[in-house]
């Protein structure tokens, strides 16, 4: 990156680096870093652009970038990430909140539901999105991490959800009381042996979130045997899967006497979640 002497052409350096370094939109990326040092919002950063920016600042940029350009995740430069219709604060603790998994949202919304549970809820984005939508809604989110739960509680209390929302440190259904009208997860659905092909980005991120260390399904398959547990009659269960995995997940569902199961895909066209209710019980 070149010593520029205006926010301008400092951002134009960073934008260079970026895309040497592999970064997909390097430009956009430069402009979100250079924004969040400078502390100015995204929209006024063109006015800023002329202005001069001295050696500390300049530095203080070089320094905050220094991560991105070793393929650390952007949201953990920046300390949060836009999903669905809020901004969620991360960390290296959790999984970073992405584009394909507001499909689990947006299915998941299509149905009536008073209580919901978040089966691994890391950042809580899934749980807290849901709950912002259905105001007289309570959730629970699960997880084994105490350092996500903690970033989940910290949304629940930025969003104003925190009365409504509750967090447990479980191994899936292990602490888990109760039936929801709704149960959720966004469950870690690759194959060991898949690791390696991964991009740059999910090394930084937290493993037992992405791996079951085996073949991929070994969480569908305790949601799957448990589910039906901790559903009331005629409640629902959405998983996100891996886009290849919807024919083995929804066997799962089926399996474990789950009805009206179905596969729901994705923005881009791929299959991304799978979903089957509880039987009613007929009077």
């Amino acid at each position: 990156m070149s010593h520029a002497g205006t926010v301008g052409a400092a951002i134009r350096g960073l934008a260079a680096a970026l895309g040497q370094a592999g970064i997909d939109a390097p430009q956009r990326e430069a402009r979100l870093i250079a924004a969040h040092v400078l502390g100015v919002p995204l929209a006024r950063l063109t006015l800023a652009e002329h202005d001069p920016i001295d050696p500390e600042m300049l530095q203080t940029l070089h320094e905050v970038a220094a991560p991105r350009l070793e393929r650390h995740p952007l949201s953990h430069i920046l300390g949060r990430r836009a999903f669905f219709k809020h901004e969620f604060l991360v960390s290296p603790d959790v999984l970073d909140p992405r584009p394909e998994t507001e499909a689990l949202v947006v299915a998941a919304l299509e149905y009536r539901f008073g209580t919901v549970l978040d089966l691994g809820t890391g950042s809580g984005a899934i749980l807290l999105s849901l709950l912002a939508e259905r105001g007289d809604a309570r959730g629970v989110g699960t997880d084994l991490s105490p350092a996500a739960l903690r970033i989940a509680e910290a949304n629940a209390a930025q969003l104003g959800i925190g009365p409504r929302a509750q967090f447990v440190a479980s191994d899936w259904f292990g602490a888990v009381t109760g039936q929801y009208d709704l149960i959720v997860s966004n469950p870690p659905y690759i194959a060991v042996d898949e690791m390696a092909d991964l991009a740059p980005e999910l090394a930084h991120e937290p493993r037992m979130a992405l791996t079951d260390e085996g073949d991929g399904l070994s969480a569908y398959r305790i949601i799957a045997a448990d589910a039906a547990a901790h559903l009331v009659s005629g409640g629902w269960l959405l998983l996100e899967i891996g886009h290849l995995q919807g024919p083995a997940v929804a066997a799962l569902l089926h399996d474990s006497g789950l009805a009206e199961v179905q596969i729901r895909l994705d923005m881009d066209g791929r299959d991304r979640v799978v979903m089957g209710r509880k039987p009613p019980q007929t009077p």
